[in-house]
């Protein structure tokens, strides 16, 4: 069964046009001029229930402005869309019983109170009782790990813990469906794999639809088996996260500090972007060079620094306009 269906879904906005000069200036308070933006374009996608979607793209793409129209904040200007077999637009209230919403950027808790006050709070939002709220605080303080923090006060938290306690207040009310919009945003490595290990194991136990945003290909990688990139409003492509890394996760961004120049080629797999003095830079592609044996390049004596990285998106969704993906050949038709 679907969670989410999107049928050429589409939203506009007008935005002033700022005219140069102070004659312009003038004319701009008196008779602004306004042109219209498309910030999502005839879109159409499915969402099964109990699946990790990836929805990513550049800033400005029209992600925010998509999840805004299925979560009821603001209406399409056109097309049809169904969130639970309910219509955001028309009957926002009776959605948000089945939705959850994490923002990593902006907060939803009290932070004057503890986590627990918080979610004895939520739960008094979505009319749960006394009893109905302890039982799902027990539960999600032992999935979450709450334990040794539950009754600290939020702004004493660190904003690892608080962005677990951000995603527990989501689903006191057991959503069915779950919207992250950057969860692990200013997080370290190693919170950023906790967080993602308790999505997984949310989504694993509660059976709960995650709906996720993020610049963090991390998260995209090890979270979800499919993934859609929107840009200019549009759908760019819309495919399982096995192909997507195949075609165009392969490639690998390696940054090498060295005590003393050297001589590096561009070679098959290995394109050079960067030699000034000590300091190179190169792009991999792992599907024709193993890591190790760029390694092998340098000697190991003369290194002073490493560092590995994945392609920025942005490069990813270049990428993929240049080859030319038809945005038709969609994993659900």
């Amino acid at each position: 069964m679907e969670a989410i269906i999107v049928k050429q879904l589409s939203k506009s906005f007008k935005v002033k046009v700022k005219q140069k000069g102070l004659a312009g200036s003038v004319k701009s308070v008196m008779r602004p001029d306004y042109k219209t933006i498309k910030a999502v374009d005839d879109i159409s996608f499915k969402v099964e229930q109990g699946e990790m979607l990836a929805f990513i793209g550049p800033n400005g793409a029209g992600k925010s402005t998509t999840i805004k129209m299925l979560t009821g904040i603001l209406y399409p200007d056109a097309g049809n869309m169904s969130v639970m077999d309910i219509n955001p637009a028309a009957k926002r209230k009776k959605l948000s019983y089945k939705i959850g919403t994490v923002f990593g950027q902006k907060e939803q808790l009290w932070t004057h109170l503890t986590p627990y006050d918080n979610f004895k709070f939520f739960g008094a939002i979505y009319d749960l009782t006394d009893k109905e709220t302890e039982m799902r605080i027990s539960e999600l303080k032992e999935i979450f790990e709450l334990e040794d923090f539950i009754n600290t006060p939020v702004r004493n938290l660190s904003l690892g813990q608080r962005i677990r306690c951000e995603i527990v207040a989501s689903l006191i009310h057991k959503p069915e469906i779950l919207f992250l919009d950057e969860p692990t945003i200013g997080l370290d490595p190693v919170v950023k794999e906790n967080i993602r290990e308790l999505i997984r194991k949310m989504n694993k136990e509660c059976k709960t639809t995650v709906f996720l945003t993020s610049h963090d290909i991390g998260d995209i990688e090890k979270l979800c088996k499919r993934i859609i990139i929107v840009n200019h409003g549009k759908i760019v492509l819309d495919d399982t996260m096995a192909n997507l890394k195949y075609h165009y996760l392969n490639k690998k961004v390696i940054e090498v500090k060295l005590k003393e120049k050297a001589e590096i080629k561009d070679a098959d797999g290995i394109t050079i972007l960067k030699s000034k003095g000590g300091n190179i830079k190169l792009e991999v592609d792992t599907a024709k060079k193993k890591i190790q044996d760029v390694f092998r390049l340098f000697d190991a004596d003369n290194m002073v620094d490493i560092n590995i990285s994945n392609v920025p998106l942005e490069t990813i969704i270049t990428e993929i306009y240049k080859a030319g993906c038809p945005a038709d050949s969609l994993y659900y038709s």
